[in-house]
């Protein structure tokens, strides 16, 4: 065992503080502890004393205040000083015309919401059979109704499973798992503009083995019956969907080919790919040249801006192919309008690209840094927000 002391951990502070109160916790610990005899006692002087036993009681009648291992810590009182970490999170979503009603769903915190505008927030999911959220979405048509999608998609090897579908018609009072059990992660979830029950999910399947419930599924009834309605293989899976909000029969969805084991990961290949539906879902076809990269891709995201015909997608591809592409006729045809690295670095774990729901040409991306442009995706500034690895807005 390697002993180590306080000065020689100078250099991390989080260490440091622990060491001390380790320390802290010692000293209290030593004092509680001391046996009785080992207390001090006043002594009866009596005419047998000599004169150094009088000097070593006089010594021994000190006050337990004035002991030096006590006198630190008198009248210290406890108080929790953290660690306060909430983990990470992937999803938030909030209500149209609601500036106070906020969700967010945590990695390993299940769902929270807020009603005074993010001043407090309380946890709504926690006795459901999992904790891990990938994606959350609000029907803008009846905010209390709530999709949660469990288990995360940015694959770390150390991530948590979901279980499926998750449902609230209460606002989050109330939860009822409505499907897709096996999907095991969930890339996007997105809700119908017109009608809560018709419901579109991106569904990644097991990060760490193969199986058949992954990819794009639809359903019409509320979660009651789900179809799957883009599938490629079962190493492929649904990460990202997008919805034309002028005509909710056109959707962009893509898939990613990837597997995760512990220490490894493989990330791309012919699985991975970018599709459009004109008929809400039902059929797909692959976009593929036009200005797209050959190929293969890794992963990929996709949003489609204010003005239908403007649509986004950040494609991770080999150099020097890969950066943000951008459509100005529905997909029809694409151009490479930015391959800074900075935009797709660490491509598995980001590649989270938000259009602007009013303005065609703010785009914002997320990754270890936040950027936004104004400009259709051609020049990106950081904004300025608290902390580093970004994953949603």
């Amino acid at each position: 065992m390697v002993r180590m002391t306080c000065a020689q951990l100078v250099s991390k502070p989080l260490t440091i503080f622990l060491c001390l109160s380790s320390l802290i916790v010692l000293a209290l610990s030593g004092t509680a502890q001391m046996k009785p005899e080992r207390q001090s006692k006043a002594v009866k002087a009596t005419p047998e004393n000599t004169k150094a036993t009088a000097e070593k009681n006089a010594a021994s009648t000190k006050t337990p205040e004035t002991r030096p291992e006590e006198k630190p810590f008198k009248g210290m009182q406890y108080r929790l000083v953290g660690p306060f970490r909430g983990g990470r999170s992937l999803s938030a979503a909030g209500i149209p015309g609601d500036p106070s009603t906020y969700y967010f769903g945590a990695t390993g915190g299940g769902v929270w919401k807020s009603t005074d505008a993010a001043v407090t927030w309380t946890p709504v999911f926690d006795k459901e059979g999992t904790s891990s959220i990938g994606s959350l979405a609000v029907a803008g048509s009846n905010p209390n109704v709530v999709y949660a999608g469990t288990g995360e998609a940015c694959i770390r090897g150390d991530i948590s499973e979901g279980d499926g579908i998750y449902k609230s018609l209460d606002g989050g009072k109330t939860w009822k798992n409505v499907g897709l059990r096996d999907s095991r992660a969930v890339g996007k979830i997105i809700i119908h503009p017109s009608n809560p029950d018709i419901v579109w999910v991106a569904a990644l399947g097991h990060p760490f083995g193969a199986n058949s419930e992954r990819g794009i599924f639809r359903t019409l009834d509320g979660g009651k019956t789900w179809e799957k309605v883009l599938y490629k293989d079962a190493y492929s899976g649904g990460i990202d969907l997008a919805v034309d909000p002028q005509n909710p029969n056109i959707l962009f969805a893509a898939l990613w080919q990837a597997q995760r084991t512990p220490w490894s990961m493989s990330n791309g290949g012919p699985g991975s790919g970018l599709y459009r539906s004109s008929d809400g879902g039902a059929t797909w076809k692959q976009l593929q040249e036009h200005g797209l990269p050959t190929g293969p891709y890794g992963r990929i995201g996709v949003a489609v801006a204010a003005n239908s015909e403007r649509v986004y997608a950040l494609i991770q591809a080999q150099n020097p192919d890969g950066g943000l592409y951008r459509s100005d006729d529905g997909g029809e045809s694409w151009r490479l309008v930015n391959s800074s690295h900075s935009l797709w670095q660490r491509p598995w774990y980001y590649m989270h690209v938000i259009a602007d729901p009013r303005d065609l040409d703010t785009v914002y991306i997320m990754n270890v840094d936040a950027y936004r442009s104004t400009d259709g995706g051609h020049l990106f500034n950081k904004v300025h927000i608290p902390h580093g690895d970004n994953h949603g807005l």
